[in-house]
This record gives C-alpha cells, sequence and structure tokens, in this order.
C-alpha cells in the first residue's frame, strides 16, 4: 500500500471511529489482512472482532495509539464481503491506525530483516515456542507450534501452522487453531486417521485430528479437532473435551497430550503429563480414553516412540522423554512403559519442548525431531526460533545404549564447500578460518587433537562456540565422556545463524546450542585455542537461506 492510500484509509478509519464510538470501529473486509500497531509502552487490552453481533476472534494486544515499535497483522480473507466490528478496551488511538491490505507492513523487509534467522524457521510477526502437531501428510511436513501472533512476548496462545515438502524450505499458513470457551491453544500432537475410528473422515479422506490441551485459570483439559483438507482448515469436536482430570491428580497440570497408533493392540495411545510424570492414556476412536499407567520424574512435553539399536530391526528399544530432553529407554506394551536406563541427556542449551514427526513413511524410516529454540533477536517483531530438525538414533556406546542426534541430511543442501584441510596448528586453522568470521550463515567441521594441553576449543569473537575440558570431562561446561575413555581427539559440527549456533559433538553422542553473542570488544574472529593442538581435519562450508527458494 503507497503512502496516499495509507493516508486515505487512516482518515477513513478516523471518520468511522468518531461515528461508532472512541472504543470501536467498523469496517467492510475487502483485503486479505488487518495491519494493527504494537507498542510496547502501552497495557496489553483485549480486542474483539465481531460479525453480525458474533464474537470470531478475542485477543489481547499493545495496540499503539501512536508510533509502533512494529506492526502485526491478522488474516481476515475468511471474512472478505462482511461487516467487521473491532473494539479494543486500550487506549482508542491505536485503532485509527488500523489498516486493511493485501499484503502485511513490512512485506517489503520479510526474511531479509536485520535479525532473521537464515537457516532456521520463524513466524512472520510473533511470538512462538513449543512445535506441535509434527505430522507427514502427503508429501508434507508439517510444523504447529505455540504461537502469540500479535506480539513478540507468550500470551493468546494459538496454534500457529507452516509445512515443508523437504523440512528446510517452509511456507507459514494461517494459524490453525485459535482460542475458544475451552481456553487458549496449549500444546498437542496429531494423527491421521486413516481407519476413521473417530467418525470424522470424509468419504475416502482421512481426518487429520490435532489433541491439544486448552488452558484456562481454572484447569486444563484435552481436546480434539480435526481437518478434512490437509490442515488448512479446522473444525473443533463439538464434545470436547475428551480428557478433564484435574480432579484426579488434583492439579491443573494435565497438558501436552502426544498421541500415536499402537498397532499391535488396534489403539491410540496418548502419552500425557501430569503433575509429576507422563501418563498412558487408551483409546479406540480417540474420543474416548481409559487411563492405563504413569511414569513420575517428567515435566511437559512427553514424547514416546520405538527405535532400533544400531540400526538392528529385531532389537528395539523404546525412548521416552520431556521438554528438557532427558530420557530413558525401556520397553512399551501398549499399555506400560517400564524404563530400563535412564535418566540420560543427549541435547542442551536453548532446546526445549522437543517433538518428533508422526506417519513419516516407512520406506524413509527416520525418526525426526524437531525442538524449540529458546532465543532472541535483537530489534526484531518476532522472538524465538525452531532448531534444525535432526535424526535420532539409538546406538550402544561403552555406557550402554544411548540416544544420539545429527542434522538431517536436508540441511547438506544448503551448504557448499569452501575448503577441506588437514594436520594443521591452531594458528593456520585460525588463519584459514578467519575470512569468514563474520559470515551471516557458515558450517564448520573438526577433528581437534589433544596434546600438552587439556584444555581447547574455538571461539569466535570471544565466545566459545566449542571448549572441550579433558580433565574434568566437560564440553561448554558439561559433562561428557567420548567412547574412546583414553582417546584425545573430540570432533564437532558447529551450524551458525544469525542469531544461533548448533553443535553436533562426536557425530551426535552429544549437541547443544546457543544464541549467538559476539564480544563487541573482541576483534579475533574463529580463533582456535590450546596449547600445541592439532586441527586432524577441518571443513568449512557457506549456506544458503532457507527463504531463498
Amino acid at each position: 500500500m503507497n503512502n496516499k492510500l495509507l493516508f486515505l484509509s487512516a482518515c477513513l478509519l478516523a471518520m468511522m471511529t468518531s461515528q461508532t464510538g472512541a472504543k470501536d470501529i467498523s469496517l467492510k473486509i475487502t483485503e486479505k489482512y488487518l495491519n494493527l500497531p504494537v507498542s510496547h509502552q502501552v497495557d496489553r487490552a483485549v480486542m474483539t472482532f465481531e460479525i453480525d453481533g458474533r464474537t470470531e476472534r478475542s485477543f489481547e494486544i499493545r495496540l499503539a495509539p501512536g508510533a509502533a515499535d512494529y506492526w502485526v497483522f491478522c488474516d481476515v480473507s475468511a471474512f472478505r464481503g462482511k461487516e467487521l466490528k473491532i473494539s479494543c478496551d486500550g487506549e482508542a488511538g491505536g485503532l485509527q491506525q488500523i489498516y486493511q491490505a493485501g499484503e502485511i507492513a513490512g512485506q517489503e523487509l520479510l526474511y531479509r530483516e536485520t535479525n532473521r534467522p537464515q537457516l532456521h524457521f520463524t513466524p512472520k510477526r510473533g511470538w512462538h515456542n513449543d512445535p506441535n502437531g509434527l505430522i507427514w501428510y502427503e508429501g508434507e511436513y508439517h510444523l504447529f507450534y505455540q504461537h502469540n501472533p500479535y506480539e513478540s512476548e507468550w500470551g493468546n496462545m494459538h496454534w500457529g501452522h507452516a509445512v515443508s515438502t523437504d523440512l528446510i524450505h517452509w511456507e507459514e499458513l494461517p494459524p490453525a487453531l485459535y482460542p475458544d470457551m475451552h481456553g487458549t491453544m496449549f500444546s498437542g500432537s496429531a494423527v491421521v486417521d486413516y481407519k476413521n475410528t473417530a467418525g470424522f473422515n470424509s468419504g475416502k479422506t482421512p481426518a487429520m485430528v490435532a489433541v491439544y490441551t486448552a488452558d484456562s485459570p481454572e484447569k486444563e483439559v484435552q481436546c480434539l479437532a480435526y481437518s478434512l483438507d490437509r490442515g488448512r482448515t479446522w473444525t473443533k469436536y463439538e464434545g470436547n473435551p475428551v480428557i478433564d482430570s484435574r480432579a484426579k491428580w488434583n492439579s491443573k497440570d494435565t497438558r501436552d497430550p502426544k498421541v500415536f497408533r499402537y498397532e499391535p493392540n488396534n489403539e491410540w495411545v496418548m502419552v500425557l503429563n501430569e503433575r509429576d510424570g507422563h501418563s498412558i492414556y487408551t483409546s479406540a476412536n480417540l474420543k474416548e480414553w481409559r487411563y492405563e499407567s504413569h511414569v513420575t520424574g517428567f515435566w511437559e512435553c512427553p514424547d514416546l516412540f520405538e527405535l532400533p539399536v544400531d540400526g538392528d530391526e529385531k532389537n528395539k528399544k523404546w525412548v521416552m522423554y520431556g521438554a528438557s530432553g532427558t530420557y530413558m529407554t525401556g520397553a512399551f506394551d501398549g499399555k506400560k512403559f517400564t524404563p530400563e536406563s535412564g535418566k540420560h541427556y543427549y541435547t542442551t542449551g536453548t532446546v526445549y519442548a522437543a517433538q518428533t514427526f508422526t506417519d513419516i513413511p516407512a520406506s524413509d524410516g527416520r525418526r525426526i525431531q524437531i525442538g524449540w529454540g529458546r532465543v532472541t533477536h535483537p530489534g526484531m517483531p518476532f522472538k524465538s526460533l525452531m532448531l534444525l530438525p535432526t535424526e535420532l538414533t539409538l546406538r550402544t556406546t561403552k555406557d550402554g545404549i544411548r540416544l544420539f542426534s545429527r542434522p538431517v541430511r536436508e540441511v547438506d543442501r544448503l551448504q557448499t564447500l569452501l575448503f577441506q584441510k588437514t594436520a594443521l596448528t591452531a594458528g593456520e586453522a585460525g588463519e584459514i578460518l578467519h575470512p569468514y568470521s563474520d559470515a551471516d550463515c557458515f558450517r564448520v567441521q573438526f577433528t581437534l587433537k589433544l596434546s600438552h594441553a587439556t584444555d581447547a576449543g574455538l571461539n569466535l569473537y570471544g565466545q566459545q562456540l566449542m571448549r572441550y575440558d579433558l580433565n574434568f570431562n566437560r564440553v561448554n561446561g558439561v559433562f561428557y565422556s567420548p567412547e574412546d575413555m583414553t582417546g584425545m581427539e573430540i570432533s564437532a559440527d558447529i551450524i551458525i545463524d544469525k542469531t544461533s549456533v548448533e553443535v553436533f559433538i562426536d557425530n551426535g553422542a552429544y549437541s547443544f546450542s546457543m544464541e549467538r553473542r559476539p564480544d563487541a570488544d573482541n576483534r579475533e574472529g574463529f580463533h582456535f585455542w590450546g596449547n600445541n593442538i592439532e586441527i586432524k581435519e577441518l571443513k568449512a562450508y557457506t549456506m544458503k537461506s532457507i527463504w531463498n527458494q
């Protein structure tokens, strides 16, 4: 929208405001988006959309009465041609700045903003956290997520939605689930009901079913919604909620259902975090659930899945974990998980609430995970990111069976090899890397051999990307014991984005993530350090943006 049209739109809305009262405006929807100004200098206020006297949406927003810190948007294409009444109980001046357009405010800079991650998914605007409903269906990977579309801070929980055909390039779609009478939309999962057990299917089209928590001040309950058009539009089940277990646990904390099909029992299984651990529920139809068992020691965002050990399909173990990333391995009979080993960790840092995809084709066979990265982006109208998708495997180690995590092979499509060197000193390796110290996106892989030193690593502008303390067996401060107990080598795969860093140690035996925070007073750039160390192998790659499709 050009400046003249913006001015005319503002004048028109100002006239409407004076006619209809200071707290509401009415307008006929003719465009796809409403653009709304946000200021963190004002308090949140409730905004309501009404059509024909019926409330269509209600949410909190810091509507800017003057200069905006940034703009957010609502997709109102579903209301096209209708008269929309917008009410807000905050300062009325902000209503006069709302305008319709065929694109969002700031569209010209979208995905090219100063601190927009270029390798990791972020929404166009707003806050996002836990990944939800990760599922593959008809050639698309679906990423739903906790989302506040109206501010770069937590609140107004919706289910945001994005799809991808390759796990790296994402298309953001309109929110899938909006708050309702049961509460805001907390975390959950999704399945495809191929056998029509819930009766939602239409003809030959199987329903995609979301199982989610609705959160209110009084309690948390579990609900269903279904889609018959590949996740583009959703209908909430009229019988919601399907589980209300607050009385059983004497606790509000009962949330984040993870649902999957357990074919040996011809049942659906739900893993639900309740009070002090994960409960197992079963169902024949996704609507009626029976409590089966409980495992203590976990908090939030459960997952439970089976993996072969060392790729052997005849030797499998089940993995149960929670939001922190700690996990147990054991056995599962469809009703009870029996731990055999744990609790262990395989990843730390900014990661939280990671989930794995459901229904990935058997021909692929991978267990793929995405986690929430608790990373900020200075000056941006959005916050947090989704960490890179990783493939999870179980491998036999000297300490027993452990979970490994490595970036999915699709990430390699973004990279171009710059060089590959061997047998370098720390100084030589640093000198070769130095020209790339300011790269927005970069990948470096190396094997480091200690000799006279028991402490060595790689910094970038003073920030420790990887530090290995052989004496105390720590990597970046976290205990790590390599497979070769007397070995002097460690390998690292480091993927650097504009605002984040992900590090995978020794082929994924341990990984961690961090916010990219260079020391403004440090001008060293890439810097290997450690007494008389050798960089046995060094590879470096440039990385293409995921937004350049």
